[in-house]
């Protein structure tokens, strides 16, 4: 299994997506690239955590690639939109790609050029290296499926 980590605004929808595509073994809702340790939602909602409403996959390679994974990255939010995406706005909603590995690196700032090619307005989204990755709240993991249960 390898790890992958992302952020696209509101970790909800995300996860949904992400969990869709076999091969991806676990999707958990939390919060990376602050300052604060252990944060809470309503810390970052706050905006002084630094923290970004991520996405952390476990996939297994040998069913998706990691470049698969970028594509979905890219096709399911707007790279063009500095720290906002649709109502959502706020740091804590930015778009990022946080590698793990020098290889992950260079296939994100691959796919980062191709996808800029299609687009009229520049990307803004941040590759960045993985930072701690703090597990969001258990009501915020899988969202979308417990509501629909409800």
């Amino acid at each position: 299994m390898k790890k992958a980590c992302f952020a696209a605004g509101c970790f909800w929808g995300v996860e949904a997506e992400f969990r869709k595509i076999p091969g991806v073994v676990n999707a958990t809702c939390g919060y990376t690239g602050g300052h604060a340790q252990a944060p809470t939602y309503k810390q970052v909602c706050s905006g002084t955590t630094g923290h970004a409403e991520a996405v952390e996959l476990e996939y297994d390679p040998q069913l998706v690639s990691y470049d698969q994974l970028l594509q979905a990255f890219w096709e399911m939010h707007d790279p063009t939109t500095k720290d906002r995406q649709g109502p959502d706005v706020g740091t804590q909603y930015r778009s990022a790609i946080f590698f793990y590995d020098s290889e992950q690196e260079a296939e994100a700032r691959a796919s980062m050029e191709e996808v800029q090619k299609k687009l009229s307005a520049p990307i803004v989204t941040l590759l960045v290296p993985a930072a701690p990755f703090y597990r969001a709240e258990d009501y915020h993991q899988e969202y979308f499926a417990k509501q629909c249960r409800l």
